[in-house]
């Protein structure tokens, strides 16, 4: 049986090297996604400055609801300082040192911050006894001593220009910059700014009390005194495994963690672990519809494949060979070349996995240093995907001709079957409607969510077009036949009698086209158009001009709010921060939990921000409180007065009431906390950026110049500029959002997928129709008009495919703009389905007028003697 597929192979390469670019590309983007989740489930950070210790004990920095992945909680946890004590004691344990971060940067006599090198400003000082969870430090210089000396790592010393002995300003704990002497430079990875420990201890602030197995709590609002963020363990050699154990019985059952080897880069940094979360989530957003398009695209060429083949297959039958011979012959040949093109596909997708990698890493979407994990697991999935895949599809298109009498195969062999199946056409349909359907979604719900179902909705929707394409393009043929004129040009005439008697291999091409039409205009157009409507419900909720942040410092230095309300021409000014929250609750008598980004306001908030409120009032946005979207009020029963329960970014559970609902949720996020409720429980509680509205004079902005250009780090911008451009509200940034790179780069990889495959497709089809060709060169028919006819054919494929691919989209995207902004149709570039357009045009016109000039080439009576 291989000898006979190989042989067979070797006759149809054209049409088989479709197959093999299907294969390779899918095993290409199937092995690049599942490195990408692989590396967020298994990846971990180097241990930095953590390398020094042999044992970690940390807060688990994650939410673990049941039946579901853990959910990263970035917040910096605390770790009781009383057990540090009573791990030091334990045998083998040399050194215990209790670990604490605060805000810290570096000012250089220009005035400009020098932000700490390879370290969060959040938490870039330390204590000196901290040096000793470094990995062999070179220290030049000794220990600091007293309340003005500092030991700054190398990288950060060469960036500020400055050594030991110098003096340099040092913006400490959200305190004003004060000069400190430089007594050492450390050179160690990720080593931070030092001081003495008891400086450290007084520049990191008042901790609240609350240790780990403490965080069930109401109000959310205590200090944590007492408390470190982390403890590290030398450990005599030999002894690490046994110290480990020994420390695991110490803290069962308070929600601590002991991290050794790898996973000590896990306390690094708690926001790493959002950041695996993300390559997760990535992995899994993509695995369906790249597993989709593959299985699409793969089936596709293989149809094109076997039905070159239907003679052979008939005449096999017509020799005694069985069905299942026939199905088994069709995919042994599949699989020859399934074999030679998986290897390659998945050597290319895991340098595209490193490739994706980085680019999200240069974006700052990722951690630098968060390391792919590279192992043979992605390769063998894909395998065994692209392997039933090959198979399916090859069963499937040798089906007909292995069921069918021998006599009547071979006669329909040099044919093609003229009535699309029922069943096929019905269910094509019904998916149509299905997917109109779908399409209604983002009228219910205004998030993200319902946003999604837009470019799932099309999606759907090109599927089945390919089911009831043959049926829909041969009516089409059939009413443009009744309508053509007596003086109908000849190449017209035949093009378009070739649409109706060879639907279904009209529509193989038509529907692939679509699909990219669909695909490319709804994910693409989906984006857009929430960018937008998040932008306008920004734009018109933010009534403050101003924003006053300082990221290079960690935080807001406690007296800028008063400062900033005391200048001339200020009306109002709030705080404003970002944290993450965890929301379980109950759905059709489920536990549902969901992630989410949270403002923290107090009520000021009201005078700088209008979230246009429906019911109750930010103004009672103090103590345990919060405030919510209507549309998770809606759907998750959070009405004003009501109390829900939520997890905070440390982990700690908190109850709180409903004190108003909101509409622009989109703008400005699902929940927000009152700074009461999120107090003691972010990495530093300092204000991340202040909201300033004035009375709009050209004086007012000066004097809100000239304060921020007197502090060093103090950033002013205009809020204007940040709505435009879509950001978060409180961040006070103007980034083009995360998820858009994500996505435009999922779109610009899996469209040059379907082309290349679509391609190889027209040029396999049109190859195989040499014997057409001859067969009109023999009655007569010019090379030029068969060239004319080949033209007007792909001009209908890509009338055809335009037509359906925008009639797909249309439903979609008009009830997607309706819902998000009030219009029925949605925002996006105007030059988009122009390029579509040509892209369309230039793909089906070159790759059929290419095949048809090499088959000209060939003698008739050569081309009809060919196999």
């Amino acid at each position: 049986m291989l000898h006979l597929a190989l042989r067979m192979a070797a006759h149809r390469i054209t049409a088989l090297l479709a197959v093999a670019c299907a294969v390779l590309g899918g095993a290409l983007m199937i092995t690049a996604t599942g490195v990408l989740a692989e590396s967020g489930l298994r990846s971990q950070l180097p241990p930095g400055r953590l390398a020094g210790a042999d044992v970690v004990v940390a807060a688990d920095q994650e939410y673990h609801p049941d039946a579901d992945l853990p959910i990263a909680l970035p917040e910096r946890a605390p770790v009781p300082a009383g057990l540090v004590d009573r791990l030091a004691g334990l045998p083998g344990v040399t050194d215990a040192v209790g670990d604490i971060g605060f805000p810290v940067a570096l000012v250089d006599a220009r005035g400009r911050v020098v932000p700490v090198a390879n370290d969060d400003p959040r938490t870039a000082g330390h204590g000196w006894s901290s040096t000793k969870l470094l990995d062999g430090p070179r220290v030049d210089g000794r220990a600091p001593s007293g309340s003005r000396e500092v030991a700054v790592d190398a990288a950060t010393a060469a960036a500020a220009g400055i050594g030991t002995g110098d003096r340099v300003e040092v913006v400490a704990g959200g305190r004003p910059a004060a000069a400190y002497r430089v007594s050492a430079v450390v050179d160690a990875p990720d080593a931070g700014v030092y001081f003495a420990d008891a400086t450290a201890v007084r520049l990191s602030g008042p901790k609240a009390p609350e240790a780990p197995e403490g965080r069930d709590r109401a109000d959310g609002g205590a200090s944590r005194a007492g408390t470190v963020d982390l403890i590290g363990l030398r450990t005599e050699p030999g002894t690490e495994d046994r110290v480990a154990s020994a420390v695991r019985e110490q803290v069962a059952g308070t929600g601590l963690k002991v991290l050794t080897g790898a996973e000590r880069g896990e306390a690094v940094a708690p926001g790493v672990g959002s950041s695996r979360s993300l390559l997760v989530l990535l992995a899994g957003s993509l695995g369906g519809i790249v597993l989709l398009i593959t299985g699409f695209v793969t089936a596709g060429a293989l149809g094109v494949a076997v039905a070159g083949q239907r003679r052979d297959l008939a005449l096999m039958r017509a020799v005694g060979a069985t069905p299942k011979q026939i199905r088994r012959l069709a995919a042994a040949q599949s699989m020859v070349v399934a074999a030679v093109a998986v290897v390659p596909g998945v050597a290319l997708g895991y340098l595209l996995a490193g490739q994706f990698r980085g680019r999200l890493a240069d974006r700052g979407i990722l951690p630098a240093e968060l390391p792919l994990t590279v192992s043979p697991l992605p390769a063998l999935a894909t395998l065994l995907l692209m392997a039933a895949a090959v198979q399916i599809s090859a069963r499937s298109a040798a089906w007909r001709t292995s069921r069918m009498p021998a006599t009547e195969a071979v006669a329909e062999s040099r044919s093609e079957p003229r009535k699309p199946s029922r069943i096929r056409t019905r269910t094509g349909l019904l998916l149509i409607v299905a997917a109109t359907a779908l399409s209604a979604a983002p009228l219910l719900s205004r998030t993200l969510l319902g946003a999604s179902t837009t470019s799932i909705a099309g999606i759907v929707a090109a599927i089945g077009l390919a089911l009831a394409g043959p049926a829909l393009v041969k009516r089409a043929g059939e009413a443009a036949v009744r309508r053509l004129r007596p003086g109908t040009p000849a190449p017209t005439w035949l093009a378009l009698a070739n649409v109706r008697a060879y639907a279904l291999r009209i529509a193989g091409v038509v529907s692939p086209l679509a699909m990219a039409v669909v695909f490319v205009l709804t994910y693409t157009l989906t984006q857009t158009t929430v960018l937008a409507a998040t932008a306008d419900d920004t734009r018109t909720g933010t009534l403050a001009q101003h924003r006053v942040s300082a990221p290079g410092l960690g935080g807001l230095p406690p007296g800028t709010l008063s400062a900033v309300r005391d200048v001339p021409g200020v009306r109002a000014a709030a705080p404003v921060g970002t944290t993450t929250v965890v929301w379980p609750y109950q759905l059709f008598g489920e536990t549902e939990t969901e992630e989410s980004s949270a403002m923290i306001l107090t009520p000021a908030a009201a005078d700088v921000l209008d979230l246009g409120v429906r019911d109750g009032d930010l103004a009672r946005l103090a103590g345990a409180t919060v405030a919510v979207s209507s549309e998770v009020a809606r759907s998750r029963g959070a009405e004003t007065g009501q109390r829900v329960r939520l997890v905070l970014g440390d982990g700690a559970r908190v109850d709180a009431r409903v004190v108003a609902v909101y509409d622009r949720g989109l703008g400005f996020g699902p929940v927000v906390l009152s700074q009461d409720l999120a107090k003691g429980h972010t990495t530093t509680d300092l204000d991340q950026s202040v909201l300033v509205r004035t009375d709009g004079t050209a004086a007012a902005e000066r004097a809100l110049t000239e304060l921020a250009a007197a502090t060093p780090g103090l950033l002013l911008e205009d809020t204007a500029s940040d709505s435009d451009t879509a950001s978060d509200s409180s961040t006070g940034s103007t980034e083009t959002p995360p998820e858009v790179w994500i996505n435009l780069a999922v779109i610009v990889v899996l469209l040059g997928y379907l082309l290349l495959s679509i391609a190889n497709k027209l040029v396999a089809a049109t190859a195989q129709r040499r014997a057409e060709i001859a067969a009109l060169r023999l009655v007569g028919t010019t090379p030029r008009q068969i060239r004319v006819m080949m033209r007007r054919e792909a001009a209908v494929i890509a009338a055809a495919a335009l037509t359906t691919g925008l009639l797909l989209s249309a439903v979609p995207l008009a009830l997607l703009g309706q819902g998000f902004l009030g219009r029925p149709w949605p925002q996006g570039p105007a030059w988009l389905l122009p390029a579509i357009a040509v892209t369309v045009v230039v793909t089906a016109f070159l790759t059929i007028d290419l095949p048809t000039r090499q088959a000209l080439r060939t003698p008739p009576a050569d081309a009809l003697r060919a196999p």
